[in-house]
């Protein structure tokens, strides 16, 4: 006769995750442990080095200004990668092929020799200075820039923009966009209540993953940029490999962590909100 299980052992298929909760652990887990443990002084219990963080000058300015360019990085891939994604769903299977090459084609690539590659359009006298020398803006240096930079970036990171729109644009029915129509409401009204609300959860991914992502990129502002308008990863990077200062890479470290953890937050619970608000006023909008 068989016995029912108790309610306070947990389901055997959960017994699957513990290989990669161990490896995940061992990966990110133990690396971030020792680097909070250096910062509070190995023992020692001191918050001097995040105290520093806030008072040598330098800090926060470099993290506002890589939240910034992250921000910027964001809203161009969105504005650029939505419409794309859109029209990955409207074409036939071939085209909607090719599409999704053009997209898969930069991950074939090394990021260095992209970088390499920007680097030599951006450069004095180059492709893209040329070319917007033939609109009459022949003062436009983008090499050694945060515009450069912000440019190098967002094409970098634009799969990461299109992929997830791309999975939450093609699963929505478009027979709800044809209902909204025939109810009398204009083209752009029924694509801003109806359509536009169903996305948003691909939207906020594809918004949380670029934006974490540019917040942690070293070889694009380092490659393109200047050491006067440097970001967080450089700034860890000089105070890993220059200054020695493991305890103060370590606090600065663990306090990015914690920023960027708290915006995916808020923007996580503010796409939900927005979502469902978005959804009840497109359902409100269609019964008028």
């Amino acid at each position: 006769m068989m016995t029912s299980r108790p309610r306070w052992l947990p389901h055997p298929g959960w017994l699957l995750l513990i290989p990669a909760v161990a490896l995940l652990g061992g990966i990110l887990g133990v690396p971030l442990w020792q680097s909070f443990w250096r910062s509070i002084g190995s023992g020692d219990w001191t918050l001097e080095h995040y105290s520093a963080l806030f008072t040598d000058g330098v800090t926060l300015k470099v993290l506002a200004r890589t939240g910034q360019a992250a921000a910027v990085v964001t809203i161009v891939t969105l504005l650029l990668g939505y419409p794309y994604a859109y029209l990955m769903t409207r074409v036939g299977p071939l085209w909607r092929s090719v599409l999704v090459v053009m997209v898969l084609m930069p991950f074939w690539t090394s990021a260095l020799a992209r970088n390499f590659g920007w680097l030599i359009l951006l450069y004095d006298n180059g492709l893209v200075q040329r070319f917007i020398a033939l609109f009459g803006f022949d003062d436009v240096v983008l090499y050694g820039t945060a515009q450069g930079v912000t440019l190098a970036m967002s094409q970098v990171l634009l799969p990461f923009m299109v992929l997830p729109l791309f999975s939450a644009l093609g699963g929505i029915d478009r027979r709800l966009l044809l209902a909204a129509r025939s109810l009398g409401s204009p083209p752009l009204v029924a694509f801003w209540k109806v359509y536009f609300p169903l996305s948003r959860g691909g939207v906020v991914a594809g918004c949380i993953l670029t934006f974490t992502l540019a917040c942690g990129f070293y070889v694009t502002p380092a490659l393109i940029g200047s050491p006067r308008e440097s970001l967080i990863a450089q700034l860890l990077g000089q105070r890993t490999t220059q200054l020695l200062d493991f305890a103060g890479a370590g606090a600065l470290g663990t306090l990015v962590l914690v920023v960027t953890l708290v915006l995916v937050w808020w923007a996580n619970r503010m796409g939900g909100s927005m979502a469902t608000i978005g959804a009840v006023a497109g359902q409100t909008g269609t019964r008028r």
